[in-house]
């Protein structure tokens, strides 16, 4: 059995159920020099109730103990596992007959690996080397500095605390040892960048799968990676490295925005061209029909009535081409001189 969940001591999380450090002999002794005045000739049966009081009192200060609301209480008897009881204020057999050790099953516990968060109490959360913890090679024998949470919960008191010794201390050694064994899978570039989130999954699925084979009685809720760097000496060549990555990102991010600010006009000019050109296509068809429709109506008149067919184009042209001249000439074909001008829009003119 662990001997950290047995104590209240300052390195357990949770404490003990069994209340404060008793001083029975302190006690005794007070008792006697208060049974001096009470009893000024002493004797035997004056101790004898002395002592009786004593232990009646002890027994009641011991009988009783307050579970909190996250917590649960495992009772041995004698140190044998008895039952675990639920939060409130429960009674057990006094005088260390049975011990109730707090285990809090509904708080979500944590190890820090690389970094110490101050102000912890459980002495296995924070790191004992982190540099140390921290330092692996990736698959392509690079180095980096690894840091990580694992947060997990006790899922069964019972296993917790008297299965496997120092179940805490186990966790650390698994959560390392997976740890370096998934990053030693991976490429340093995979692990510096796109890598993380494949990372934390893997590493959880196997500490579990590792916390269930040795019945640690923990369920893992989460693996998250902190900050991942180089070691010192290389930390500029990959600082320049990645700010080259960055920069390269940046000038492929822009050459997009202008292919997708070029592209889609050229194909809106593209089409609008194909457009125009169809419009027109079809104008011209059009038109060509409309021509030809009107001719084959008027070849059909000028088969039934050539004369007059003839005399009404005549006429018709006339009527179009006479407004536009200015000067107008009218010449008899019988006579070999020219007629004076007839000014035709003159007249035209004058006319009301």
């Amino acid at each position: 059995m662990p001997s950290q969940h047995g104590n209240g001591g300052r390195g357990n999380p949770w404490g003990s159920g069994s209340g404060p450090d008793f001083d029975f002999e302190g006690l005794v002794r007070q008792w006697q020099k208060k049974s001096k005045n009470i009893l000024p000739n002493g004797g035997p049966r004056g101790a004898i109730v002395l002592v009786i009081l004593a232990l009646m009192a002890l027994g009641a200060w011991t009988a009783y103990y307050t579970v909190p609301s996250d917590s649960v209480a495992v009772i041995q008897r004698f140190g044998k596992f008895l039952t675990d009881v639920p939060p409130g204020l429960h009674f057990k057999l006094p005088l260390g007959i049975d011990k109730a050790t707090i285990v809090p099953v509904k708080r979500q516990l944590k190890q820090e690996f690389g970094f110490a968060t101050p102000g912890a109490t459980d002495p296995y959360q924070s790191p004992r080397d982190g540099k140390k913890e921290t330092e692996m090679v990736t698959g392509d024998l690079n180095a980096a500095l690894v840091e990580w949470v694992v947060q997990y919960r006790i899922a069964d008191p019972a296993k917790y605390l008297f299965v496997v010794r120092e179940p805490s201390e186990t966790l650390r050694y698994v959560s390392e040892s997976v740890m370096r064994e998934v990053v030693g899978d991976r490429t340093v570039d995979e692990v510096l960048t796109v890598g993380r989130q494949e990372i934390e999954s893997e590493a959880l699925s196997k500490m579990q799968a590792l916390a269930t084979k040795y019945t640690m009685g923990i369920n893992i809720d989460q693996v998250q990676l902190k900050n991942i760097n180089p070691p010192a000496p290389v930390q500029e060549s990959f600082n320049e490295v990645n700010q080259a990555q960055q920069e390269k990102e940046k000038l492929i991010n822009e050459a997009r925005r202008d292919y997708n600010k070029v592209i889609p006009l050229a194909e809106g000019e593209k089409d609008q061209r194909i457009r125009e050109a169809d419009g027109y296509r079809l104008k011209r068809i059009n038109e060509a029909e409309g021509d030809v429709a009107r001719f084959n109506a008027l070849f059909t008149e000028y088969n039934k009535a050539p004369e007059v067919t003839r005399r009404r184009i005549y006429i018709e042209t006339l009527q179009e081409i006479l407004p536009t001249i200015r000067s107008k000439v009218i010449v008899d074909e019988k006579n070999r001189s020219i007629l004076p001008l007839l000014n035709l829009d003159g007249q035209k003119e004058d006319r009301p």
